[in-house]
């Protein structure tokens, strides 16, 4: 397989991690190529001929080539030996780790995306400092939500690790690095001891590292 994105994307990292939790190796059973922003290629007639959206991760397995994230994980899940504990072929387990990445790339990261590109790909004149901190506080809200569903529980769902906690942990990664990033900017939000304990978890897995980098 080639899986096609520059290892910053966090919807490159998605796929990574969930990877490397299958026991799948970089430049042994995939091979990564760099693509996207400073590195290009997604703007090539190649590229474009498999993903017509010019965007990463795409993914290449044999004659297939998968893109948006959430399809390439489950894509991955479903061909891959051990993809059922990531993602269940039961449709009422499986259902519960569905709705949680939905959660995540159309509820959390909708919001979340607002302050990121307004802060780390926006110009400093172009800035929209009313729409980045509204946008920062509703990912709070909304990971307040999150807190709360995971005071009882270990993972997101099902007892175990699932693609449910990949997806989510690198969007609320994602807030906790904005906040500390820019303090000037976003204003300090209640602790929330539930998700912390959860994602200092969700970190100190090997996948996460893999992804994301040591010491991210």
């Amino acid at each position: 397989m080639q899986l096609y994105g520059r290892r910053s994307s966090i919807n490159v990292q998605k796929v990574v991690w969930s990877l490397a939790e299958l026991g799948l190796v970089d430049g042994r059973d995939y091979r990564r190529i760099d693509a996207g922003l400073e590195f290009g290629v997604i703007d090539t007639p190649a590229f474009l001929a498999m993903n017509p959206n010019g965007l990463v991760p795409t993914l290449v397995d044999g004659e297939r080539a998968i893109w948006e994230s959430n399809t390439i994980l489950r894509y991955v899940a479903a061909t891959r030996a051990g993809g059922s504990a990531l993602l269940p072929s039961e449709a009422g387990e499986r259902s519960e780790v569905e709705r949680w990445m939905d959660w995540q790339l159309g509820t959390l990261w909708a919001r979340l995306r607002i302050t990121f590109l307004g802060l780390t790909r926006t110009p400093e004149p172009q800035r929209d400092y009313a729409a980045i901190r509204a946008a920062f506080k509703e990912a709070a809200r909304l990971l307040r939500v999150l807190d709360g569903h995971l005071q009882a529980r270990t993972f997101i769902v099902l007892e175990r690790f699932t693609l449910a906690d990949i997806v989510v942990a690198l969007a609320t990664h994602r807030w906790y690095e904005l906040a500390e990033r820019f303090p000037e900017v976003l204003d300090a939000e209640p602790a929330m001891p539930s998700v912390m304990r959860w994602l200092k978890d969700a970190r100190s897995r090997d996948g996460f590292s893999i992804a994301v980098g040591a010491g991210a």
